[in-house]
């Protein structure tokens, strides 16, 4: 939200934090769907005409049934976009070796998207990738920049570079991920691009609205922003300061 925001400042935004039933990226399909599918509808019901998941657990695992059965059948004027395709659609530009990795959780991992987005359109590149279980509960928990987590992101590191030697682009594959980019940097090496979606997804957005005029015009442009969490407001407000950069004031939503 906070790149969306920097490329387009003019549109109304309204965040929606699952918070109280997150992380995502440990829970089934079946729950993935469900639970994606209660905060569409929530913000439906709230006049939004184009929803971003920017979740890449949530993209990956519910998207695609949501594109073409829910909102065919019930809300088929209204938009549901996810940050996978977008980066998939510019990663290749990123190598010089084509052999890219991507870090991401065990939901996004095991569905294997990325590698068959990347394929779509780069067939030709090399695709690893990683399940880093633990990084979002050292983000969570405020341990990210200590030197604890320094094993983890080593850890993971050392295991995509074993699957090939020859990677350099790293996508980081989870909106927590950006916190830990000093850290993989260090361990990746000075050879290997770090490649985070806040911009990439921001771009892709403007570009979407653009060539869709239609979608644009039941976009509200007034700056506004507001933020509502379903879990505690006071823990949202500690955790959005870190990501946002600025101080929030969340409100508390039952979906």
């Amino acid at each position: 939200m906070k790149d969306i925001i920097r490329k387009l400042p003019a549109y109304d935004y309204l965040y929606l934090g699952d918070n109280a039933r997150a992380p995502y990226g440990t829970r089934s399909f079946e729950t993935i769907y469900q639970y994606t599918l209660e905060c569409v509808n929530f913000l439906f019901s709230r006049d939004c005409h184009l929803v971003i998941l920017a979740c890449n657990t949530a993209s990956a695992k519910a998207l695609s049934t949501i594109q073409q059965n829910d909102l065919l059948a019930t809300n088929p004027e209204k938009r549901v976009l996810g940050v996978i395709r977008p980066t998939a659609e510019i990663i290749g530009h990123h190598t010089q070796t084509g052999h890219v990795g991507i870090l991401g959780t065990s939901g996004t991992v095991d569905s294997k998207s990325y590698v068959m987005e990347i394929e779509d359109q780069f067939p030709e590149l090399n695709v690893y990738q990683q399940a880093c279980p633990l990084w979002v509960p050292l983000v969570e928990n405020n341990e990210y920049n200590k030197p604890g987590a320094d094993y983890f992101v080593q850890q993971a590191i050392i295991q995509i570079q074993q699957q090939s030697p020859e990677i350099d682009a790293l996508l980081l594959a989870c909106t927590h991920f950006p916190l830990l980019e000093d850290k993989i940097r260090q361990y990746a090496g000075d050879s290997v691009t770090i490649l985070s979606q806040g911009e990439i997804v921001a771009t892709s957005l403007a570009d979407y609205l653009q060539r869709h005029p239609e979608i644009d015009a039941h976009c509200s442009k007034n700056g506004s922003k507001r933020f509502l969490t379903t879990g505690s407001t006071d823990d949202f407000d500690t955790h959005a300061k870190t990501f946002f950069g600025d101080k929030v004031q969340s409100e508390f939503v039952e979906v």
